[in-house]
């Protein structure tokens, strides 16, 4: 059987088990154990499930995963990012559009202290979204900013992807980590000059109200106060990270230690503080694990019947140039994106990938820069991006997909744009990392 016949069979009915509103955990599932036991020989084929489940759940790349939910959620029950966004808020002043602003801009921030993309939705979407909503914000501008802004995570140190992209790749680390601070930062612009422009075509999306001024004295005060003991997070994750102190999952560690104690140096460590912390985190990490191994068994399924490599050996078979066969990489990377997981899109395209890169003449770390990029843009692209539906959960009541698809789309093609002036432009990633190991 032809591979898009099989990709057609299988999509079908998680299609259909997504639209009659069996939340995508449960959705993946069941399609996991139909497809196993049709596609692969029975009861065998449910047990190599199981097997599958239990091995992508016990991977040691996603301990950082929940310790940097217990950053976040930490953050959030003691106040920190609430002090942070408020002094955001002094700096934005009565700006159209300023909560979604303040949404990229928080994204940022969350991205080099907690370096997870889910974590920043979770954060964000529970901390400001009803905010926003409560203002008068429309879904475009309440739901969108925040997802396209945590995908920074992925962009921006310490990036846990990044890290998993170099070993896998076998390519430098650190010279990923330097070469995407740049395109991170250029993503967030575009985020930025579509919300100012938007609000200012439809400003009805984003009603502008009254706030206090403030004088610049106590914006700098409040940064001195609020902002700048972070730096004491961030250099618990990415300096440790840099300096080669920590692995990635350590500095996970050392980050969600971090933010308890200055938690507890804000005298905000109670014992419901700590135990609201471990309880919230939990929740969040559960259903975002659910969602990883379901993406993680369903892709397995996929490569076992052939359809994934069929895809791609589709796309590698067709004569056109070399600068040509690697943008289709990365177009293919996104189209996977909507569909599975970052990890298992790695371990099966990296391998293929980056040798053909290589030979072709091409800066792996350039790639890899771009690759992240389609990565995250997979991730918020409908209709099975992981991203859409972690913002579905942590959403206010009564949104529905159509909402989240709607507010995503507008992000998706910054990221298009982002990745075509990657392209184009490949010094924009390997300026900064000659310059940094010249």
């Amino acid at each position: 059987m032809e591979w898009y016949y099989i990709i057609a069979i299988i999509l079908g009915p998680l299609f259909v088990l997504m639209f009659l509103g069996l939340p995508v955990a449960f959705s993946f599932l069941a399609v996991n154990i139909v497809g196993s036991f049709v596609l692969m020989g029975g009861l065998p084929g449910i047990k190599q499930l199981i097997l599958n489940s239990v091995d992508s759940l016990s991977s040691f790349v996603l301990i950082p995963i929940a310790l940097f939910m217990i950053m976040g959620e930490g953050m959030f029950r003691s106040g920190i990012a609430i002090d942070l966004m408020d002094t955001l808020d002094k700096w934005f002043g009565r700006l159209r559009g300023r909560l979604a602003l303040m949404a990229v801009g928080g994204g940022v921030l969350f991205s080099t202290l907690t370096g997870n993309s889910m974590g920043t939705i979770a954060l964000l979407g529970s901390s400001l979204t009803p905010e926003m909503e409560k203002r008068g914000y429309k879904k475009p501008m309440s739901l969108g900013p925040i997802l396209g802004s945590s995908g920074l995570a992925i962009m921006i140190p310490p990036s846990s992807l990044a890290v998993v992209l170099g070993v896998i790749a076998e390519l430098s680390i650190r010279r990923i980590l330097i070469g995407i601070i740049i395109p991170g930062l250029l993503m967030a612009l575009l985020y930025i000059i579509y919300i100012l422009v938007r609000c200012r075509l439809q400003p009805e999306l984003a009603p502008s109200f009254d706030v206090p001024k403030v004088s610049l004295s106590e914006k700098l005060s409040a940064t001195a106060i609020n902002i700048l003991p972070l730096a004491f997070v961030i250099f618990s994750v990415v300096g440790v990270i840099f300096l080669g102190i920590a692995t990635p999952s350590e500095a996970a560690a050392t980050g969600a230690f971090s933010v308890l104690i200055l938690a507890a140096l804000k005298r905000r460590l109670t014992f419901k503080v700590f135990g609201d912390t471990m309880f919230s985190s939990a929740n969040i990490s559960v259903m975002v694990l659910l969602i990883i191994s379901g993406a993680i068994t369903f892709s397995q399924l996929l490569a076992f019947t052939g359809a994934t490599y069929g895809m791609i050996d589709a796309v590698m078979s067709i004569d056109i140039s070399n600068e040509a066969i690697v943008f289709l990489m990365i177009m293919l990377v996104i189209l996977m994106g909507m569909i599975m997981g970052p990890l298992p899109i790695m371990l099966i395209t990296l391998p293929i990938f980056i040798p053909i890169v290589i030979q072709f003449g091409f800066d792996p770390i350039w790639f890899a820069a771009m690759y992240l990029v389609a990565i995250e843009t997979g991730a918020t692209s409908p209709p099975f991006g992981a991203a859409l539906f972690v913002m579905k959960g942590v959403a206010p009541k009564g949104t529905t997909m159509g909402d989240i698809y709607g507010a995503a789309v507008p992000f998706v093609i910054c990221d298009f744009i982002a990745i075509l002036l990657l392209f184009f432009i490949p010094e924009i990633v390997t300026y900064p990392v000659d310059l940094m190991f010249k």
